[in-house]
């Protein structure tokens, strides 16, 4: 069944696809639009339980986000376009390349999980436990001081509590929803990644603690022709904080001759 999910346009040009993660909504992108605009079309949307796009009632796994993801392709008339997954949404369009290869003509994970270590599950689980317990306040901050280097926090302090407020406006049981799906997925991408066809590009922040470079540089080599790229001193949020170098990563991986083999 077709779900009414909140999709923004703009732009002009190739048409690229962006995923957001757990807990933001199509928003998180602002930056990225605007450095792009002139030169991709770019088509936002809120995932299940986010910003504008209601949760279906019952219980909702992965795969329900990955048909999310194929209603607002054949929603929005796009054939092959690239499809660039967040955190969250890299595990959404990474499951959906490997399932439908004839539907995305290039994928990119951006700071998207891979084989957590035990030590990396217990912190997660931690985290869940944490939102379980209802300190919405607690658990909106550690992730803004997780995702966000001091520096930047400092010098743009209302667009970093733009997201301190986006991740206290959810509905709880959606976000929880969302967040237990998220914390127990490890086994999404090592099985989907070698199923992967298209050129893919994995990046990820040289200083991010949940979406670790040593995560990217392992799921770049299981996908057969991926791209990888760390961009220094960045942390968990690229698209907001480290938006320059993740335009320009996606300019490049876009461009002709924009895939090489992962070292």
């Amino acid at each position: 069944m077709t779900w009414p999910t909140r999709v923004v346009r703009s732009g002009t040009g190739t048409p690229v696809v962006l995923i957001h993660g757990v807990g933001l909504d199509l928003g998180m992108w602002d930056e990225l639009a605007r450095a792009l605009g002139g030169e991709f079309e770019l088509i936002r949307y809120d995932m299940l339980g986010h910003g504008g796009t209601p949760l279906p009632a019952g219980e909702v796994g992965l795969d329900r986000y990955v048909a999310q993801l194929g209603e607002v392709l054949r929603a929005e008339g796009l054939r092959q376009p690239c499809v660039v997954g967040y955190s969250m949404g890299g595990l959404v369009a990474g499951r959906f390349a490997a399932c439908h290869p004839g539907e995305v003509g290039k994928l990119v994970l951006m700071s998207t999980v891979f084989r957590r270590t035990e030590a990396e599950r217990r912190a997660v689980r931690a985290r869940l436990e944490q939102a379980e317990g209802g300190d919405e306040a607690e658990g909106a901050q550690a992730s803004v001081e997780r995702w966000f280097s001091p520096a930047f926090v400092e010098a743009v302090p209302d667009r970093v509590e733009a997201i301190r407020q986006r991740l206290l406006a959810n509905r709880r049981e959606d976000f929880l929803a969302a967040y237990r799906i998220f914390a127990g997925a490890d086994g999404v991408l090592p099985e989907a990644a070698p199923l992967v066809r298209c050129p893919a590009l994995v990046l990820t922040g040289e200083q991010d603690t949940g979406s670790t470079p040593r995560m990217a540089e392992e799921l770049a080599r299981a996908i057969p022709h991926a791209a990888l790229r760390i961009v220094p001193g960045q942390k968990h949020m690229l698209p907001v904080e480290g938006v320059t170098a993740a335009a320009a990563a996606l300019r490049d991986f876009l461009g002709p001759g924009g895939t090489r083999r992962a070292a």
